[in-house]
């Protein structure tokens, strides 16, 4: 089933705020007083997997004020300070953006595209300035086989009339859950995506590319079979032990793997990350996102405990602390990243990014993959590892 479709204007952001108990009628009193009294406004809920027993709670609060309600379940929320596995997210916004809530039947019957033209058809005659272009943001169930596919199949149809970013929603361990909802639903296998108006969007993950090249021979949506015609196992403990000096078997695989993600090299320069989350007993490797078949792959020097290159990097494309120094900063960093560079180097890095940006507060979640492009208007693109950024160009208060 489909969720129907909400006429909107020029969203803005009311309110932000991370609560640090899932308190359903502390969300109700926020709730209540940014949105109550408010005709057309809404609210999106970033809520921690620990905490997901209580969203019909919030649901019956919301349903009651009358209020609109998206979002999504991730591992664990964040804001300008740090990660946190509890409370919740949320954001208030001043006209409810346009959005739509698909379940896995409505992906499986390709409803995503013709759902975002009624979206775009919506919201047209609504555009402040007619050479704005909207932002397509997108979250995914991370157990989505095809979010690849459907990333190709949506900027076909689509090309440049939106710009694209989204991240993956779900539990950290990759079972799956049903994590995407409105104000009576929460589904598995699904999408929710909604229209914004002309945001700064950016995506940086600061991986770097050794020479050595090899090639995935045969794979299958997310799982790479062979590389270079061999067991890709086989392939890729090789790489480790001749790049890092570093012995990986079955038995440390899920602690190691996250460590040493290969690169998918593409024609304009762009690499997308690919992590490793699962050792199949023939073999074959079963990543985080789609792997192409021949695709070129490398294993990626992930960035040290101490680096500032990426949050440095998407600090600058976002204006440094000069534009909208008081804007909220929507943020999601992937879990990955937080594995591979541990808790207290993540936290630091997402706190060095808001001091970049002019002590910028931030608010979002650790997410389960990325979309988005690191050149500015390109191709959206499946990533991993990466952090992704939307200025929503609205003080919090």
């Amino acid at each position: 089933m489909e969720q129907s479709i909400a006429d909107t204007e020029a969203a803005t952001v009311l309110a932000a705020v991370r609560l640090v108990d899932a308190d359903p009628q502390a969300f109700r009193r926020w709730l209540n007083q940014h949105c109550g009294a408010l005709p057309g406004s809404g609210v999106w809920v970033l809520l921690p997997e620990r905490a997901a027993d209580v969203l019909p709670d919030l649901q019956r609060q919301a349903n009651e004020l009358g209020v609109p309600l998206a979002g999504a379940v991730f591992p664990a929320v964040l804001d300008e300070h740090g990660i946190y596995p509890q409370g919740l997210a949320a954001i208030a916004w001043r006209r409810m953006p346009a959005y739509v809530l698909l379940d896995s039947d409505g992906v499986a019957n390709d409803r995503l595209v013709s759902s975002v033209e009624e979206l775009l058809d919506r919201t047209a005659s609504t555009s402040v300035d007619d050479h704005e272009v909207a932002t397509l943001f997108m979250l995914f169930d991370a157990m989505l086989p095809s979010i690849g596919s459907l990333l190709d199949t949506l900027y076909l149809e689509l090309g440049d009339r939106v710009r694209y970013a989204g991240v993956n929603a779900g539990s950290e361990t990759f079972t799956p859950i049903p994590c995407l909802f409105d104000n009576t639903r929460c589904v598995q296998g699904g999408v929710l995506a909604a229209l914004l108006p002309a945001v700064g969007a950016e995506l940086e993950h600061g991986y770097r590319e050794p020479d050595h090249l090899v090639a995935a021979t045969a794979t299958s949506g997310n799982r790479i079979r062979e590389i270079d015609w061999r067991p890709a196992f086989d392939v890729y403990r090789e790489r480790i032990r001749a790049q890092f000096h570093i012995d990986v078997d079955a038995d440390n695989f899920y602690r190691m793997a996250v460590h040493f993600p290969f690169g998918i090299q593409r024609a304009d320069g762009e690499v997308l990350v690919r992590i490793p989350v699962a050792l199949e007993d023939d073999g074959s490797l079963f990543c985080v996102g789609e792997v192409p078949e021949h695709a070129i792959l490398t294993l990626l020097e992930a960035p040290a405990e101490d680096s500032t290159a990426a949050a440095g990097a998407l600090a600058e494309r976002l204006g440094g602390g000069m534009a909208h120094a008081a804007a909220t900063l929507l943020t999601f960093y992937c879990a990955g990243r937080r594995l591979h560079l541990g808790a207290g180097a993540a936290a630091r890095e997402v706190r060095g990014l808001s001091e970049r940006l002019g002590a910028r507060p931030l608010l979002g979640a650790l997410s389960l993959g990325e979309i988005g492009s690191s050149h500015r208007g390109g191709y959206p693109l499946y990533h991993n590892a990466a952090i992704v950024a939307l200025e929503t160009q609205t003080p919090r208060r």
